[in-house]
């Protein structure tokens, strides 16, 4: 059997904020059940019992949402509890958790410092950045609280990473985003790409991120990031941290950079199981771990027919010089998909301006990153 990484939404789409660009609150719309609520202990203790008959090597258990801390402290110490339970093969267990940051318990604090779980932290860089969309149930911008969190990890020595989405404001203010993030000496930030709601690519939205601002973005914040390694002030950015990898000739560790959907592993509040968090949708449903092995679960039907789906990539794309960096790229961002399968990617444009100018910087990066001079 081999290693398992399983994403849990413990209390589905129940989020304490109200994002304006949230692509969770959007997939939830899509389904016949927006909601699941909290997940059960019976529903926890089905997953984890699954989970090791399943794995070996490792297991990795990483909640999300949704807002994975609404589940409460008791969720996560019973849950650790029953890994330790049924760990009989004393594998390897790793935790880690993606919160928006908003109101953490102390008494959460010390579970996730005891469990060395890693943390993600959605902020959005500067204030006048975040504000604009993560806000509060009341409409009130978010970003002192979220501050207020991290100093908290800090206090608590939790590791933690900074994931940031790229909208359009974004992208318009890239420079004093990525000083702002670099400036609080954070050493390792994620932009992810605002994802369009499902029918929203012939219809955008404010926050809706077009090519020619995100080439402006790559172009800007890949160059703060070569820049600022070349002066050995190395702060990682996971997307170009990957594409240094695949200019090395290694796959990326980000599924949707290597261009082939594997079929993950989410698991909802309610047991039912989907192949990415992108598609947790009830067309993609693969089963229920309450009733159903996690092998059945990766090998179903539907599992096989999410990733024959994304093997189809147009023959355009196939044919581009800069394939072995772009490998059509995610799937979502490959939407909507037509008869002859999925479309090329949204971002098809802004890569063909990018890489042409980044190509010799990354090619430095990855002899850099070989001898070991990159920390």
């Amino acid at each position: 059997m081999p290693p398992l990484s399983i994403l849990i939404k413990p209390a589905s789409g129940l989020c304490n904020m109200r994002c304006r660009y949230c692509f969770y609150a959007d997939v939830a719309e899509h389904r016949e059940i927006s909601s699941y609520g909290v997940m059960t202990r019976d529903t926890a203790e089905a997953l984890i019992r699954r989970a090791f008959e399943f794995a070996d090597g490792e297991a990795a258990f990483a909640f999300q949402g949704g807002e994975p801390t609404l589940a409460g402290a008791d969720y996560y110490r019973f849950f650790i509890d029953t890994v330790n339970r049924f760990n009989e093969k004393k594998l390897p267990v790793h935790y880690a958790m993606q919160t928006n940051g908003y109101d953490v318990s102390d008494e959460l604090c010390e579970i996730l410092r005891e469990n060395r779980f890693l943390v993600g932290v959605s902020l959005d860089g500067t204030g006048a950045v975040h504000d604009a969309a993560r806000i509060d149930a009341a409409g009130e911008g978010t970003f002192r609280r979220v501050n207020e969190t991290i100093a908290k990890f800090k206090k608590y020595g939790i590791d933690f990473n900074i994931l940031s989405v790229v909208t359009e404001k974004t992208a318009k203010n890239t420079a004093e985003v990525y000083r702002y993030l670099r400036s609080r000496g954070y050493k390792f930030v994620q932009f992810i790409r605002h994802v369009d709601g499902f029918g929203d690519a012939e219809d955008p939205t404010e926050w809706s991120l077009t090519p020619k601002r995100y080439t402006n973005f790559l172009k800007t914040a890949f160059g703060y990031y070569y820049d600022d390694i070349m002066a050995g002030k190395y702060m990682s950015v996971r997307e170009f941290d990957n594409y240094v990898m695949l200019a090395a000739g290694r796959p990326a560790e980000c599924c949707g950079m290597n261009g082939v959907c594997p079929a993950n592993l989410v698991v909802e509040a309610d047991g039912g199981a989907y192949p990415c968090d992108f598609y947790v949708l009830d067309e993609w449903k693969l089963g229920s771990v309450r009733d159903a092995s996690i092998r059945s679960l990766l090998e179903s039907d539907t599992a096989k027919r999410f990733r024959a789906r994304a093997r189809k990539i147009d023959e355009k794309c196939r044919a581009c010089r800069w394939y072995a960096l772009c490998r059509g790229g995610c799937a979502r961002y490959r939407e909507p998909a037509g008869e002859d399968g999925l479309r090329l990617n949204k971002y098809c444009e802004s890569y063909l301006e990018f890489f042409p100018w980044a190509a010799p910087k990354l090619m430095t990066l990855a002899r850099m990153a070989a001898e070991g001079k990159i920390r």
